[in-house]
This record gives C-alpha cells, sequence and structure tokens, in this order.
C-alpha cells in the first residue's frame, strides 16, 4: 500500500483538537504573564518586598573565607637547640597549672624534686645544658603548685605549695648561686594545699591566693611582718576547687571557674558575688576577662565531652553568645589573650599545637587565623610580658613550652612578616608597663586605676620604677629592684629635673650605684674566689653579661639626659626675645 493511501485512511479530528487545545493553553500563558507582571509590579512597590529581596540577595552574596587582618599570616617560630634550656627535670605534677613563669630577666620553672618542693630561677640569657646541680629556690616542705611573678618588681616570685602555704622570695641581683630557703614573706591562711596564686595586675604588692579549701584570699604584703597569717579578704562563695581566676583591665572585677561547673563574676575588694553562670551545655575549666570587651572566655568541654570555648557577655552570663567545639582530645585548655592585639592563643595540655584566634566585639566575636604545629607535646606554658619582647623581629607574643619527654623548654616566638627593620607602630601600641597604678592601700580604701602605660619603640623614654613611691617604706633594697629597665629615664621625670639640681641628683644615683656593694644570699661577691668549677664559671660569665647590660643601658640613659638638656637649652634661647640676647 503507498503512503499517500495510509495518510488518506487516518482521522483528523485528534489532531484538530490538539491544536485547539495548544492555542488555548497559549492563550491562558499570556493572560497569566501579563497578570504575573501586574501583580509583581505591585509587589515591587511595597517595602516589604523591597526588604526580603534585599536580604535574599545578601545571602546569595559571595564572602571571601578569611577576614582581612593584619595578623593573618602569624607564625611560629622555635628556637633552636642551642637557644632552648636542656636538662630541665620538669615537675610530674597533675596539676593543671603552666609549672613556669616568665619576665624580661628571669625564667622560673617547677622541678620534680624529692623531700619538699623547689623550682629553679634562670636567666633568659641562658642558652644550653642546664647544671643539674643547679641551685634552686627550696623553702617549701610540700610540692610546688604554682609561681608567679610579681608584675612590677623582676626580683619577685610568690610560690603556692602542698604546705597549705604561700612564700615570696626576693631574687638575688645576679641570679640564685646558692639554695635559697628563707623567703622574703611567708602567707599562712590556708587549711588545705594552695593551688593557684595571681597578682593584682595595677595595684602593688597585692596578691591572690586559692586553695582546696575553695577559699580566695587576698594579701597585702605592705606590712612589716614576715609571717602573715590574716589575710584582708577572704571570698567563699566556692562550693568545690578553684580552677582559674582573671582580672578585667582596672582590676574591678574578677572572674573565677570552679570544679562546680560555674562561672563567677565578683567584685574582688569587697568580695561581693555580681553575677553567676550555670550552663548545662558547657563545663568551664579556665577562664580569661577580655581585657575591655566586656566579653569573658572560658575553656572547657561539652556534654559530649569534646573540648569547647565559649564567649559570654560580661553583662549577662545566663547564656553563653558563642560556643564552638574544638576537638575530642581531654587535655586542658590553657588560653592566653593579648589586649593589644586582640589576639586569643589557645595550648592544650599533652597538644604540640597552638591555634590562635582574633576576637572583635561583633559577631561571630572569635576568628579562626591558623594553628602552628609541632610533634612536641607541652605541659605547661610561660608566657613573656609584652616588655620583652624582640620588636625588632615584629615579636607579638613569646611562649615558653615545657617538653617533659625531653627535660627541654623551648622558647617560641609568634611573628608577623614584615620585610621592613623599622619599628611597626601598629603592631605594638601602648601596653601595661611595669610601674603600679596604685598602691596596696589606696587600692584597698577603693580607688580602681587603668594600668600605667608605656611604649615599646626602641629610644623611647620608659616609666621610671616605682622607687618614688616606696620611700617611704625603708624597703631600699625593693625600691631598687622594682626596676625593669633600670637604664631608661622617664620622660616627665626629665622635664621636670632640669639644671643642676638634676645633674646632682643624676650624681648621687650614680655614687650610690658605685658605692652599692653586691650581695647574693648574704656573700659579698666582690670577695669571693676566683672559679674553681666549670658551674662557677659559667654563673660568674652571666653575672658580667648582666654587669655589662647594665652599664650600657645607664650609657644610653646619659645621651638621653644630654639630648634632652640640649634640646632644652635650644628651645630656651628660640623662646626667648632677641633684644634680651
Amino acid at each position: 500500500m503507498q503512503i499517500s493511501d495510509k495518510l488518506k485512511k487516518l482521522d483528523p479530528t485528534p489532531l484538530l483538537v490538539r491544536a485547539a487545545e495548544d492555542s488555548e493553553i497559549t492563550s491562558l500563558m499570556e493572560e497569566g504573564l501579563s497578570r504575573g507582571k501586574v501583580l509583581a509590579s505591585a509587589l515591587i512597590q511595597t517595602s516589604w518586598f523591597h526588604e526580603r529581596v534585599l536580604s535574599v540577595v545578601d545571602q546569595m552574596t559571595w564572602r571571601p573565607q578569611y577576614r582581612s587582618s593584619k595578623f593573618r599570616h602569624v607564625f611560629g617560630k622555635a628556637a633552636t637547640k642551642e637557644s632552648c634550656y636542656d636538662g630541665v627535670p620538669i615537675t610530674r605534677s597533675v596539676q593543671d597549672n603552666n609549672f613556669c613563669a616568665v619576665n624580661p630577666r628571669f625564667l622560673a620553672v617547677i622541678t620534680e624534686c624529692a623531700g619538699g618542693g623547689a623550682f629553679l630561677v634562670l636567666s633568659v640569657h641562658h642558652r644550653g645544658k642546664v647544671d643539674p646541680h643547679h641551685p634552686r629556690v627550696s623553702g617549701h616542705r610540700g610540692n610546688v603548685l604554682d609561681i608567679k611573678w610579681n608584675p612590677f618588681n623582676d626580683w619577685c616570685i610568690a610560690s603556692g605549695s602542698e604546705d597549705t602555704t604561700v612564700k615570696v622570695w626576693e631574687i638575688p641581683p645576679h641570679g640564685v648561686l646558692r639554695n635559697l630557703t628563707v623567703p622574703w614573706k611567708e602567707l599562712q591562711g590556708h587549711s588545705r594545699r594552695v593551688s593557684l596564686i595571681e597578682w593584682r595586675p595595677t595595684a602593688n604588692n597585692i596578691l591572690f591566693s586559692t586553695a582546696y579549701d575553695y577559699q580566695v584570699m587576698i594579701w597585702n604584703l605592705d606590712c612589716p611582718e614576715q609571717v602573715i597569717k590574716n589575710p584582708v579578704r577572704t571570698i567563699s562563695h566556692h562550693t568545690d576547687v578553684v580552677l582559674s581566676m582573671s582580672f578585667n583591665t582596672d582590676c574591678s572585677l574578677l572572674a573565677t571557674t570552679c570544679k562546680d561547673r560555674k562561672v563567677r563574676l565578683m567584685e574582688p575588694r569587697s568580695g561581693n558575688l555580681l553575677r553567676e553562670a550555670n550552663c548545662k551545655t558547657h563545663k568551664a575549666s579556665k577562664v580569661l576577662i577580655l581585657g575591655n570587651m566586656k566579653m569573658l572566655l572560658t575553656t572547657g568541654t561539652s556534654r559530649w565531652n569534646e573540648r569547647q570555648i565559649a564567649l559570654w557577655d560580661q553583662d549577662d552570663l545566663s547564656v553563653p553568645l558563642l560556643e564552638e567545639n574544638l576537638d575530642g582530645s581531654s587535655g586542658v585548655l590553657f588560653p592566653f589573650y593579648d589586649p593589644d592585639t586582640h589576639m586569643l592563643y589557645l595550648a592544650g595540655k599533652g597538644d604540640g599545637n597552638i591555634r590562635y584566634y582574633e576576637i572583635s566585639s561583633e559577631k561571630p566575636y572569635i576568628h579562626f587565623l591558623t594553628e602552628y604545629r609541632s610533634h612536641l607535646p607541652q605541659k605547661g606554658m610561660g608566657v613573656m610580658p609584652k616588655r620583652g619582647l624582640d620588636v625588632s623581629s615584629c615579636e607579638v607574643f613569646r611562649f615558653y613550652k615545657l617538653v617533659t619527654i625531653k627535660s627541654l623548654i623551648e622558647p617560641l616566638s609568634m611573628i608577623v612578616p614584615r620585610r621592613s627593620e623599622s619599628y611597626q607602630e601598629d603592631l605594638y601600641p601602648m601596653t601595661a608597663g611595669y610601674k603600679p597604678a596604685l598602691t596596696a592601700d589606696e587600692w584597698l580604701s577603693g580607688i580602681n586605676k587603668g594600668p600605667v602605660l608605656m611604649s615599646l619603640k626602641p629610644g623611647s623614654q620608659i616609666g621610671d620604677s616605682y622607687s618614688e613611691m616606696s620611700k617611704g617604706t625603708g624597703n631600699s633594697l625593693d625600691a631598687r629592684r622594682s626596676q625593669s629597665r633600670p637604664g631608661m629615664l622617664q620622660l616627665q621625670y626629665i622635664q621636670d629635673q632640669m639644671g643642676t639640681k638634676d645633674s646632682k641628683e643624676d650624681g648621687d644615683h650614680a655614687d650610690d650605684d658605685r658605692s652599692r656593694t653586691p650581695v647574693s644570699n648574704g656573700e659579698d661577691l666582690a670577695l669571693c674566689s676566683p672559679p674553681r668549677t666549670e658551674n662557677e664559671l659559667r654563673l660568674k660569665f652571666h653575672r658580667q653579661q648582666e654587669e655589662i647590660r647594665r652599664l650600657r643601658e645607664l650609657l644610653n640613659q646619659r645621651d638621653v639626659h644630654i639630648k634632652q638638656l640640649e634640646l632644652e637649652i635650644k628651645n630656651i634661647k628660640n623662646s626667648q626675645p632677641q633684644g634680651s640676647l
């Protein structure tokens, strides 16, 4: 059969119906499109639709993975083996403390020993192997659990021990050359072992201590007694062991974490409890008050036993602002905060890595930067104060990492990579110095002040020591040792003490320095016999280096003074009228 015959036999009705349906559908679509345009134009004119579109567009907008930050590329630089402290018998205590304290002159570390507690005090310039028979500070009858340097006196350190006492030690100018067993002050008030001590960051000679008796005690060291048995205040709000303490910038607030899972915010002078947090999803172990940002940061564990950080509003501790799980490790997270750069460092006990973040006052509050990784696990961490950093290499933070498995203390510098070798002012704002803002009596009377700031710029005028405020105490040795940088003069001091009177006073100070005989643990160093052993030779070498550094700083002081006097003379001549010259 041909194709034409087949086409004739087909019924055309279905095709016609389908064509009609297609035309009807097309007309309906055109009518719906026109009505949709009218509806869309009406919606666009409404504010609700406009805001909704903007929100959707905002959610669809591409955002970079990392925010812009000058600390984005901070990296950790570990010291070489030759620059580490090797052969240090680090304590095997299971206490969750740092076991190490550092200032620009000395490094102190709690050591393992039999028959009582002891800790080593080494020069920060020490390098290489530590003599196993190096003299120690060994006046406690029980294991030492915590040590802290006085922030305003680089020769004063406090220690808390299992023997229920807190002892304050004066380190000789050239370090510990023989075992030190007699403390400057002994604080007796706790009934169980002392687990944690903290110095008041703005007031001089105010010390906080807490023990397994659940008490927080406040001590005033500005008293003539060598043994102090009555603290000025006892805080008894805790129902279990206090795990950490932290102060805000002007020290008007004290934050604590406790084994009962609660975070408490208190007024330390009166001991009044201001706020209390009891979050079921976060068990806090360490707490930090983040400077003037009115926020608290805690590290701890979640309900699933994952390590976690939480951020809290200082004025409302009912619910955390942010909770972030990190990992499933079991070691305690030690937080370290730099209020100048707003950087947060997290170092876990038993970890080899250190995470660091940048904190902001707006959501999402915590911005992850990067992570330092190492195969050596840390037992504790010491932190160098900002005034001891190397600003020429753009160092913004320095850890001293305790590596127990190798009996090693490893300095670790956090550095911002910059090509220029000049001073980077944007990395080093004015920071807390070594001069206290208040005396102990002023703070106890109800005065609050922020820290006295100083500049880290080389050659800048550094705040003078606290000796002017300590003249009435009669403790001249403590006043001299409170000079953290003895070769630098304060700018205001130079301006106020111009002329012959200033020259005469400088001469008197120089005569006093020359006439003062160095004494170490009651031994006149000028009458010491020549070194007979390698250990004695090394100690004398470090002592000589310290003396050379002191003399160099003294020369720098004289140069600065001369330049300032020349400038004052020039200004006086320029200010006088021409007729009087």
